[in-house]
């Protein structure tokens, strides 16, 4: 099927804005590097899982939900692990089974839930140990590895493109790679295919001792085992351009040099939270769990995601997070009972532009605007609407659910209060104690949101309110 829009993305290895033409359009394939299943995923690390679920949602929709094959692994061997495992005393086994099963139930809550999808795979590094082995022999076999004290490693010197995705010199690689120095090694910039494995860590048997995978060759042996020599699509942070993704095209090249690996290459930018790095050390570090917790529904995490495009900077603020909740209550409550139809295809045009997921926000805004006014400036579901306002009203909404918002399965926070109204006036009455200097008002409502379990946050841009866990809707105040 050939799109009536072309999808256009950005692609990471030449830098440039390309048209995306299938291997084959029978089966679209994209590869996404996955969680390493040791704890909770952060915000950071649920980013790239809502932007490639958008870009996953588009390609079914313009070549089939049939036609399009999605892997994303779960690393599940890999050094922090072991270190993790050991610090809880417990099996590694036990910890990568618990962290995958929260990972699973976080994203779900985010809207990416693939249970039942016959198009999606999800492989694990340790079900894939002897397609690792054998990709290792094939390197070494063609003079791109070499084995020494246990280790084998990659020789970067035999791939002349090795530094073209990221585009580094070969001293900033040095630097960034962080290099171990260590006898073995013919050349610093080598990385680990296969290191040794103690009786006390996870190993397997092969040709050079019992031993475990290096990180980078995990998803370069099961990308090649599900989806083959060539595919369409490679995703993830970028964070893992360099080494991770550089090194995975050096190691995917080499041992299938008929193939082209991956043909676009697209990376999302960090998270920031209030315009600072997110940092354990700032105390601005949130799990998705953390939100969650804090009564920070789901949908609007996934809202406030999408309202920055996925190759730019993404910063995380509690308005953003307030704007975002109070636009998807008033979009549900209004359309309460509609049908969804066909995607408003300015939306999709929006979408194959990039994946521009902001401007297709926007325009959803314009749209529920339009709505709104045609509903008699009303956001209440209308009692008698007119066929114009039907067929509006159902592709925004097929739209929405596009982007994987106001689907039927998200809105059960809708059952709870909506605090917006309180916040707005909690705000006024804080601007007028300002100029009065008479906060008898702001303190006495403060109080009674804080008596119902609700946390007051209040900053230069204004007040948001947050449920905490004590929260009891039957405790809060009238409006004042």
């Amino acid at each position: 099927m050939t799109p009536v829009t072309p999808i256009r993305l950005r692609n990471s290895r030449t830098r440039t804005v390309e048209t995306l033409t299938p291997i084959d359009p029978g089966n679209v394939r994209m590869y996404v590097c996955g969680p390493t299943v040791y704890d909770r995923a952060h915000l950071g690390n649920a980013r790239p899982v809502v932007v490639f679920d958008v870009l996953y949602r588009l390609l079914r929709h313009v070549y089939g939900p049939d036609h399009v094959t999605y892997v994303r692994n779960i690393t599940d061997v890999e050094d922090k692990i072991i270190d993790r495992a050991a610090a809880n005393g417990e099996l590694i086994e036990d910890l990568t089974r618990r962290t995958t099963a929260w990972f699973h139930e976080d994203m779900a809550a985010l809207g990416v839930d693939y249970t039942g999808d016959p198009q999606f795979r999800e492989p694990h590094a340790t079900d894939y140990i002897p397609q690792m082995v054998e990709m290792i022999e094939a390197l070494i076999a063609r003079g791109h590895a070499y084995a020494a004290e246990g280790h084998v490693l990659f020789s970067v010197a035999s791939y002349p493109g090795y530094g073209a995705l990221s585009g580094r010199s070969v001293e900033d690689m040095i630097a960034g790679a962080r290099v171990e120095v260590a006898p073995y090694k013919r050349d610093p910039m080598d990385f680990v295919l296969w290191k040794p494995s103690t009786d006390d860590q996870p190993g397997w048997d092969s040709p050079w001792g019992r031993g475990r995978p290096g990180w980078h060759i995990e998803c370069s042996a099961m990308s090649h085992a599900l989806l083959g020599e060539s595919f369409d699509i490679h995703g993830g942070g970028i964070d893992l351009q360099f080494p991770h993704h550089e090194n995975e095209i050096a190691q995917s090249c080499c041992a299938h040099p008929e193939g082209d690996f991956a043909r676009i290459w697209m990376h999302n930018e960090m998270l920031q939270v209030e315009g600072k790095k997110m940092s354990k050390s700032l105390g601005n570090f949130f799990t998705v769990r953390d939100l969650l917790d804090q009564g920070v529904p789901g949908e609007v995490i996934r809202f406030v995601f999408l309202s920055t495009h996925y190759s730019k900077p993404m910063d995380w603020t509690g308005r953003k997070a307030a704007d975002a909740e109070r636009a998807l209550r008033r979009w549900r409550q209004m359309l309460a009972g509609v049908v969804p139809s066909t995607p408003a295809h300015e939306v999709v045009d929006h979408l194959s532009n990039d994946l521009n997921t902001a401007g297709a926000l926007n325009f959803l805004g314009q749209i529920g605007q339009v709505l709104y006014q045609k509903n008699g400036s009303s956001w209440e579901p209308p009692s008698n609407p007119d066929q114009e306002w039907k067929t509006l009203a159902g592709e925004f909404l097929a739209a929405a659910q596009l982007l994987g918002l106001l689907l039927p399965e998200m809105g059960d926070w809708t059952e709870t209060p909506d605090l917006n109204p309180l916040a707005y006036r909690l705000a006024e009455l804080r601007q007028a104690a300002m100029a009065s200097k008479d906060f008898s008002q702001v303190d006495a409502l403060k109080s009674a949101l804080t008596e119902a379990g609700v946390e007051v946050r209040m900053s230069k841009d204004g007040v948001d309110l947050v449920p905490g866990a004590g929260f009891d809707p039957a405790k809060l105040p009238d409006l004042p």
